[in-house]
């Protein structure tokens, strides 16, 4: 049954609108202290986010409405998925049987409108990475799924929920004592798919600019001004929320409401500086061994899903 939370509910989207960027952040100042740099200042995506918004958009006259729609679409689709992930004391928003797969396919359509504007501006190069992105996409999908899966056995007994929130409210310490191996495996699994959905090293280097190698970057080439501002929001918040539903599904819960809102916070912001070393002390992958890697990801996913079908 669909169920809209109270006006607490409404928090951890709050939570993610507000300090999505602020990931991007920690990060960049993680990569800085680990290379021994002073980095850029910790809001510095704030800063870039205001600077585009007040510029204008340049569109070439080869492209059509797919192309202005492209940004708007997939922020829309990544702020709609930011209400169905529950953080700290309180479910999601709107949650219901079934919400992880929606959950799937809004961040689905929202990839799907990203590559849909690359392909309208006609561009070889932009061409190339919504090829890889979708291929790439196509192997990061069943973790993410069998890994949920796995845990909705674990916690509510019954996969057939598929709801978040239920997940989430009854990931526990007993939990763990009892399926610590299955949780496990499916944190490695999904923090494996963050780094492939958010183009992160070792899958892609947002950094980069060599078309040669870029995946994400490469199909947002031609967009600028707000547009792009709203690409770089609707990734860091899209990062924010694999973040939130690693630390919702995995991490357990408090006795108390505040303590347990500062250890999920905590959880979120410790994933982007674990991010940020990963990005400092290794190399990306050829693109030959990402899908090796994503497999791998799917391994664990089925592993826990195995395990838990035995316990």
């Amino acid at each position: 049954m669909f169920e809209l939370a109270g006006l607490s509910g409404i928090l951890p989207a709050v939570f993610a609108l507000l300090f999505a960027p602020l990931l991007l952040g920690l990060i960049n100042r993680t990569k800085a202290v680990v290379g021994g740099r002073c980095g850029p200042p910790m809001l510095q995506p704030y800063h870039d986010l205001r600077k585009l918004l007040g510029k204008g958009a340049v569109y070439s006259r080869t492209t059509s409405w797919v192309f202005r729609a492209g940004p708007i679409v997939t922020l829309a689709a990544t702020v709609a998925a930011a209400l169905l992930v529950p953080l700290g004391p309180w479910g999601a928003p709107f949650h219901f049987a079934g919400d992880l797969v929606l959950f799937a396919y809004l961040l689905g359509l929202a990839r799907f409108f990203t590559v849909a504007a690359a392909l309208d501006a006609g561009s070889s190069f932009e061409g190339m990475g919504g090829s890889r992105e979708v291929f790439f996409a196509t192997l990061a999908e069943p973790p993410l799924l069998l890994g949920l899966v796995a845990v909705a056995k674990a916690s509510v007994g019954n996969a057939n929920w598929f709801d978040l929130t239920g997940m989430h409210q009854h990931v526990s310490g007993a939990l763990w004592q009892d399926a610590g191996l299955v949780l496990l495996f499916v944190a490695v699994a999904l923090f494996l798919v963050l780094l492939a959905e958010c183009s992160r090293i070792p899958v892609d280097d947002p950094n980069t600019h060599l078309e040669l190698t870029m995946i994400h970057e490469v199909m947002v080439l031609d967009h600028s001004g707000p547009d792009f501002a709203f690409i770089l929001y609707g990734a860091a918040l899209k990062l924010w929320l694999l973040s939130a539903l690693i630390v919702s599904v995995v991490v357990p819960r408090m006795s108390q409401p505040w303590l347990d809102l500062a250890v999920s916070l905590g959880s979120v912001l410790a994933l982007a500086v674990v991010v940020g070393v990963v990005e400092s002390s290794m190399a990306r992958l050829r693109l030959v061994r990402v899908p090796q890697l994503l497999v791998g990801a799917g391994v664990l996913a089925v592993l826990a899903l195995v395990l838990e079908a035995h316990t």
